[in-house]
C-alpha cells in the first residue's frame, strides 16, 4: 500500500512542485491539498492520510494550530513540518504540539522522500539545524538551576524572565509568547517562588548573576506591573 499524503501549503506553486516530486515515487500517493490550516484539518478528518506535510505560516488557522487540532483528533496521523522558518518561536511549539518531524524548505527532494518514509515508520526526523537547536535547548534546561534551588526554572520561565529584562509588560510578554497575560502572571509567581525573590527587578538581578540572561537584554527599564 502506498503512503497516503496530504499537502498543506498556501503557495500553489510550492504545492504543485511538491506534488510532482512525490508522485514520481511509486509508494507515495498525494490524496489531497490544503491551502490553509482550516482546510488541512477538515481534509485530514475526511481523508485520513498517513502523513500530513504541513507549512507553518498560512492564512487563517496556522500550521501550529492545525497540527494541534490534527494530533488531538488523530494521534496516529504523522505530521511533517516543511517550513522556511527555523525560529525558536515556531520550532519548539510545533514539536511540543506533536509534530513528528521538522524540515526546512532548503531540504532536497530525496531528503524529503526519506523523511516521509521515516515519520511513516514512527520515527522523528529533524533538519540538522533544528536538531542542533533541540540539543542546545535540552542542554540549557539543565543549567537554569542554582545551588540551593529546590527546582530549576523551565525554558518558558526563562523566556518570560528575558522578556521582563527587556522591559515588556505582562500583556506584551503574552503577545510575544502566544500566551495570556494571566499565564504570564502565573509564570512570574513560579519564578519568584523558585528564586526566593519578591519582584521582577530582583528576579532579573538573580538571573543576571547566574548568567541566564545577558546585560544586552536590559535595553529598557523594567516594567512594574505584575
Amino acid at each position: 500500500m502506498p503512503i497516503r499524503i496530504l499537502l498543506a501549503e498556501d503557495h500553489k506553486i510550492v504545492r504543485e512542485g511538491t506534488r510532482q516530486l512525490l508522485e514520481q515515487v511509486d509508494y507515495l500517493q498525494v490524496i489531497g491539498e490544503a491551502e490553509n490550516g482550516e482546510e488541512a484539518v477538515h481534509l485530514t478528518h475526511q481523508l485520513l492520510p498517513d502523513v500530513v506535510i504541513m507549512d507553518v505560516r498560512m492564512p487563517g488557522l496556522n500550521g501550529l494550530e492545525a497540527t494541534r487540532a490534527i494530533k488531538a483528533a488523530h494521534p496516529t496521523i504523522r505530521v511533517l513540518i516543511l517550513s522556511a522558518y527555523e525560529d525558536d518561536q515556531y520550532v519548539f511549539p510545533l514539536l511540543e504540539a506533536g509534530a513528528n518531524g521538522y524540515l526546512l524548505k532548503t531540504t532536497g527532494g530525496s531528503e524529503l522522500i526519506r523523511a516521509i518514509r521515516t515519520v511513516y515508520m514512527g520515527e522523528t526526523v529533524l533538519d540538522h539545524e533544528i536538531a542542533s537547536k533541540l540539543a542546545t535547548r535540552l542542554t540549557r534546561k539543565q543549567i537554569y538551576r542554582a545551588e540551593g534551588m529546590q527546582e530549576g526554572l523551565t525554558e518558558r520561565e526563562v523566556e518570560v524572565l528575558r522578556a521582563v529584562a527587556q522591559g515588556k509588560s505582562n500583556k506584551e510578554i503574552g503577545e510575544a509568547l502566544s500566551i495570556s497575560p494571566n499565564t504570564v502572571q502565573v509564570h512570574l509567581r513560579n519564578i519568584f517562588g523558585k528564586l526566593g525573590v519578591n519582584d521582577r527587578t530582583e528576579a532579573v538581578a538573580y538571573a543576571l548573576s547566574h548568567g541566564w540572561i545577558n546585560l544586552s537584554e536590559l535595553n529598557t527599564p523594567i516594567s512594574s506591573d505584575g
